[in-house]
């Protein structure tokens, strides 16, 4: 069997594989950036600056609506890019993806306020949301499948394990920047202007991203695909919907939990900490910070422990984790201890890092190399809009009608069991070769 049809990529392939990894793990952590600013800008101000004539609790909810809205977006994305990615190329579709989280972050920046051109304003807000919606939806499968399908045959889920880093790595990045910026600026010139910044500093970060993705070889497993099909087809979607249903449906479910309990955590904390426990917004961030920091680095040392005893293995450990720290998370900060709060962020990130190390690997293996691009990015985008997209927003009007988080609770661990049942019913996946034209029963 040779190497472009194995997934070995030996000799200068290895190298090559740093190399897309590398690319994936900087355009990842870009975009991730990108979208991050705008969940914490939702939570601090976004409110007052585009929704000023609603109450508080209004205000905060109408923001976390726009954030939703994004997501809506997100499988429109993935649909376009992985039938375009299946057709033409994985590569052409990252740097799309780029340009299109760039450009619509940097116009956030410099989008006039509510004061200054009225209901226009939560308009273009929308919009430009939509648009970051659309090219994230499109970037994590295109870098998956670069990564995984460069990556030799039994390091897959380590290789893969470098876009996932990037998830950590934005949640970092994105978080230290406004902490930077809420630090040096008053709070009234950071809800003014100064919360601009993070949206426009986000050109540098694209250029070097469009830099690093420009120079990488589009996936051997892709090329070798188009070699050996007689003719392109036409359409991806449909194919992958119609021979891999119960997949998709497992994958998304699985993915439902995670999105759910990280955007509790990135999104939905921020505020919480903030507005009932009184927690200064320079402490969250900061506590928020280490604790990604943790998750960065323990999401490749899951990635890599999944070469050795199976990607199933260890995501469905985590995810049954997570069951129980759902029911923990919020008891444990109601007691506005801050070393405790930082305790409850490690775990709950650490435990996601079960999951979302090997999951690029698992989510690629699950679908043949023709119908790939569709089959993962739609999976993953499924299960983000139903689970990471409403918590934020469902969370909020939860608290604002019961009092209490014992009701958001609840909420995070129906959707935990729900994420812990869909991984058992998905069967293991590392043994497999990327090579085969038919994917295995879920």
């Amino acid at each position: 069997m040779s190497s472009s049809t194995s997934g070995h990529t030996d000799t200068s392939g290895t190298s090559e594989a740093r190399r897309v990894a590398f690319a994936g793990a900087v355009g990842t952590t870009i975009e991730w950036y990108d979208f991050f600013i705008y969940g914490t800008a939702a939570a601090l101000v976004f409110g007052p600056q585009f929704f000023p004539q609603a109450s508080e609790l209004a205000g905060t909810l109408a923001s976390f609506a726009t954030f939703a809205i994004g997501f809506a977006a997100r499988p429109l994305g993935g649909i376009v890019m992985g039938h375009f990615g299946d057709r033409i190329g994985r590569k052409s579709m990252l740097v799309w993806s780029l340009m299109l989280m760039g450009c619509s972050t940097f116009l956030i920046g410099v989008l006039p306020t509510y004061a200054q051109i009225g209901v226009w304003a939560p308009i273009l807000l929308v919009i430009l949301r939509c648009v970051q919606g659309f090219g994230l939806g499109g970037e994590w499968g295109g870098a998956v499948l670069m990564a995984v399908e460069h990556a030799p045959e039994r390091r897959r889920g380590f290789f893969g394990g470098f876009v996932a880093l990037g998830l950590p790595t934005g949640i970092v990045l994105s978080n230290l920047v406004f902490l930077v910026v809420s630090g040096a600026t008053s709070k009234a010139q950071f809800a003014d202007w100064a919360w601009r910044i993070p949206f426009l500093a986000s050109a540098v970060l694209v250029g070097v991203g469009l830099f690093v993705r420009l120079r990488i070889a589009e996936s051997p497993l892709f090329r070798a695909a188009l070699a050996t099909e007689r003719r392109r087809r036409r359409a991806p979607l449909v194919d992958v919907l119609r021979s891999h249903p119960r997949t998709i449906l497992l994958a998304a479910g699985t993915y439902l939990g995670i999105g759910g309990l990280g955007y509790l955590v990135i999104v939905y904390f921020v505020s919480y900490a903030n507005k009932q426990l009184h927690v200064p917004t320079t402490t969250v961030l900061t506590l928020l910070i280490i604790a990604s920091v943790a998750f960065a680095a323990t999401v490749v040392l899951f990635a890599r422990w999944s070469d050795r005893w199976g990607r199933r293995r260890v995501m469905t450990l985590g995810c049954a984790a997570l069951v129980v720290w759902a029911a923990v998370f919020l008891p444990l900060a109601d007691t506005a201890s801050v070393p405790l709060i930082l305790v409850d962020l490690v775990v709950m990130l650490v435990l996601q890092a079960a999951y979302i190390g090997p999951q690029p690997a698992f989510f690629a293996e699950l679908f043949p190399t023709e119908i790939r691009y569709s089959g993962a990015s739609l999976s993953l985008q499924l299960g983000t809009i139903l689970g990471g997209a409403v918590f934020p927003l469902v969370a909020t009007a939860l608290y604002g009608a019961t009092g209490s988080s014992w009701s958001v609770t609840a909420y995070a661990v129906v959707i935990a069991l729900i994420t812990f049942g869909c991984q058992l019913g998905l069967s293991e996946t590392y043994e497999r070769g990327l090579h085969s034209s038919v994917a295995p029963a879920g």
